[in-house]
């Protein structure tokens, strides 16, 4: 806008004015024409200074305009012409493009204005637009204090003493049912697990189910290790070999590791856990070689392997159902 058209619009003695004053500078205002007979108001000019803007100036500034033409102009909604530029700050005010106001109360009023979208917003008639941020702490804090009444979920337990070793292997197993508020939260010991896996001779029992699970384990890692080619996965990568390695393979897999890990009883308490371990290995050989490479070639070959295993078995009925 021109700024002698600006002028004329805040000067405008039909017209009142709102600003956010800062260390004795104008940071931003909003000019609006209120029409008490019809109890709509008509937003004219509307701009927070370019450096200070997106600071939370805006809202605090259209908070103040709402309750104070609510209260003291007793007007129930705002009207605007909103260019592109300025749509998305007004849908943030509770602006809509849908105008809803019967009209009859405001056709004839307000300017028509080449290229702009008109917006309305209905003014709440009870809401503290001024005090927004403590009826929002309070209404928090009455929700925690309701939560509190009806769970636990407050309260802090110490954290459990878990250490692992080589591997990733923990040094002490710990019992799901032991960690401190589990039960109290609603867990269940038929929640054990959460596989989509279960052995033919499930038992309610988690210790015997996860031997079932270990044998199957072991069988799936013995065919992958007897395999022709198994011969790049079956250690951990040098580092010496490769100097590079560990730079570009973050979380590295290998037979030998996941060995420990199936013989340790305590890491893979689910075939899936297991599963994305191997998965991992594939991936890795991938992301680290090229597809031209013996160890590219290597990884797709025992891959396919791999999954026509697990497939005959789970299919085969031999050892685990799905």
């Amino acid at each position: 806008m021109p700024k002698e058209y600006i002028v004329r619009l805040v000067m405008d003695r039909n017209h009142k004015s709102v600003m956010v004053i800062r260390r004795n500078q104008v940071v931003g205002g909003i000019t609006y024409r209120p029409y008490a007979s019809q109890k709509f108001g008509e937003i004219a000019f509307c701009a927070i200074t370019a450096d200070e803007q997106v600071k939370g100036y805006g809202t605090r500034l259209m908070n103040h305009l709402k309750q104070h033409a609510r209260d003291v102009d007793g007007l129930t909604h705002f009207l605007t012409y909103a260019d592109n530029n300025a749509v998305g700050y007004f849908i943030k005010q509770g602006f809509t493009k849908e105008i809803y106001l019967e009209k009859d109360r405001w056709q004839g009023y307000i300017k028509d204005y080449d290229g702009g979208i008109l917006m309305e917003c209905k003014i709440d008639p009870k809401l503290p637009y001024t005090d927004l941020s403590i009826m929002i702490h309070r209404q928090r804090q009455a929700i925690d204090e309701k939560i509190k009444e009806l769970s636990n979920c407050h309260i802090v337990y110490p954290g459990i003493d878990f250490q692992k070793k080589e591997a990733g292997i923990p040094r002490k197993g710990v019992k799901v049912e032991d960690i401190p508020g589990l039960r109290e939260a609603g867990w269940t010991p038929d929640q054990w697990g959460h596989s989509r896996f279960r052995t033919l001779t499930a038992s309610t029992d988690g210790a015997t189910n996860q031997k079932h699970l270990t044998v199957f384990m072991r069988s799936l890692l013995k065919s992958m290790h007897d395999h022709v080619d198994a011969w790049p996965f079956k250690e951990p990568v040098d580092a010496r070999d490769v100097p590079d390695y560990y730079d570009i393979i973050k979380d590295p897999m290998d037979l030998k590791t996941m060995s420990k890990r199936v013989e340790s009883e305590q890491y893979y308490v689910t075939l899936e856990m297991f599963m994305a371990d191997v998965k991992r290995m594939f991936a890795n050989a991938r992301t680290y070689n090229s597809p031209e490479t013996i160890y590219y070639k290597c990884a797709s070959r025992l891959e396919t392997h791999f999954q026509s295993k697990v497939q005959s078995v789970i299919l085969g009925g031999a050892k685990v159902q799905q």
